[in-house]
């Protein structure tokens, strides 16, 4: 009797125990519990939208416009030659008119318009010389129809036409550039014309050629003057002294 109550005492606990959880399958739940816990914790960042980059691209700085320098750092303001008739005063930064302080935004127009006179001045000066020498083919040309050089503007009319002409053409096609200069990064005189390429590249050297031209074309201009006025006064040929 007590054999056949052992007996089934021991198969009841061995079909109960085969329905209880293992000691694997608790640590399976627990390595479960904790995975889903450090899952729960983490927080999934959305992508900060990006800005998109806009490139600022910086404004040209100008050759043209330079506040806080005397004519814009123009050459020729340099010196120190001195002025005739003082004792103190000289060439640098010359301007008695005052023409850079009450009109600085015409200042590009006013070098502008001063290199055009000096270098027509220049032309006109070799004008007034070669043809003393050398004349073009043409009767109309000939020493004998024009013995001296300043009558050929009233004996050759319609050369002097042409010449007009030619020159308004050449002047008309720089309008352009003249009147929007202050919105251009471009030297007052300078067409970017240079068929022969003497030019300097580095910046000391061009100033230096700008220099030249510029004073050049000064005396030109006061020579042309005298030029002309020697001619009609005296009515000889070059040099015109009596």
């Amino acid at each position: 009797m007590i054999k056949t109550a052992t007996i089934v005492i021991a198969l009841v606990t061995g079909s109960a125990s085969a329905f209880a959880p293992t000691g694997l399958n608790r640590i399976n739940t627990r390595l479960r519990a904790d995975v889903a816990a450090e899952v729960a914790e983490v927080v999934i960042e959305e992508p900060a939208e990006v800005e998109a980059e806009v490139e600022v691209i910086p404004e040209p700085v100008s050759k043209v416009m330079v506040e806080g320098v005397f004519c814009n750092g123009y050459v020729g303001g340099e010196g120190p030659e001195p002025i005739p008739f003082t004792l103190s005063a000289s060439s640098g930064n010359w301007d008695p008119a005052g023409f850079a302080e009450r009109a600085p935004e015409w200042v590009p127009w006013f070098r502008e318009a001063e290199l055009k006179h000096g270098r027509a001045a220049m032309l006109a000066t070799v004008g007034m010389v070669v043809p003393e020498f050398v004349r073009m083919p043409g009767d109309q040309f000939s020493f004998e129809n024009v013995p001296y050089v300043i009558n050929a503007h009233d004996m050759l009319p319609d050369s002097m036409a042409l010449i007009f002409l030619s020159i308004s053409l050449l002047e008309a096609c720089t309008f352009a550039a003249v009147a929007n200069m202050n919105n251009w990064n471009r030297m007052p005189g300078d067409f970017s014309f240079d068929p022969l390429g003497i030019y300097p590249q580095s910046e000391e050297n061009q100033r230096e050629m700008q220099l030249a031209e510029l004073k050049n074309g000064r005396l030109a201009m006061i020579a042309i003057g005298g030029m002309v006025s020697g001619a009609m006064i005296t009515g000889e040929h070059f040099p015109y002294l009596v």
